[in-house]
């Protein structure tokens, strides 16, 4: 995962293995807004709102900062039982603040703090190698 910066925020850009999006199907039931159906002008632009919250479905690109009170969340890519997190665990992001879990679509798990998903900004691929973050075909954020 890398780490880039748009208007003083962390933005995170994932490159997800085929496993990685095989565990999304997983976890449909368990998320909230499995189909990033809540305020989707707010959070997911209409291009991402699919199955894997991204115009193409290996990378996710999200803004990382949880929506419950602005706290970092941590990658916790490894599936499996681990400490404050559930025993079929599938990987993805954890709050370590309040406790709020997301998948490796940045879908926030149900009953947890965070009201919503992780934000996914508007963007853009100018070439396979290069992304514009923050501007889309309809214009700048």
């Amino acid at each position: 995962m890398r780490t880039v910066e748009w208007r003083g925020k962390p933005v995170w850009i994932l490159r997800r293995t085929p496993e990685m999006l095989a565990s999304l199907k997983k976890t449909d039931a368990e998320v909230a807004d499995p189909n990033s159906k809540r305020n989707p002008d707010e959070f997911t632009p209409e291009y991402c709102v699919n199955e894997h919250r991204s115009r193409k479905p290996e990378y996710l690109i999200a803004i990382g900062i949880c929506t419950h009170l602005g706290c970092s969340p941590s990658t916790k890519f490894v599936p499996g039982p681990q400490p404050s997190l559930p025993d079929n665990w599938t990987g993805g992001f954890l709050c370590p603040c309040h406790g709020s879990t997301f998948d490796l679509a940045g879908r926030v798990f149900k009953n947890k703090p965070a009201p919503d998903n992780l934000v996914v900004p508007r963007h853009m691929y100018l070439s396979d190698t290069k992304i514009l973050i923050g501007k889309d075909e309809k214009g700048e954020a």
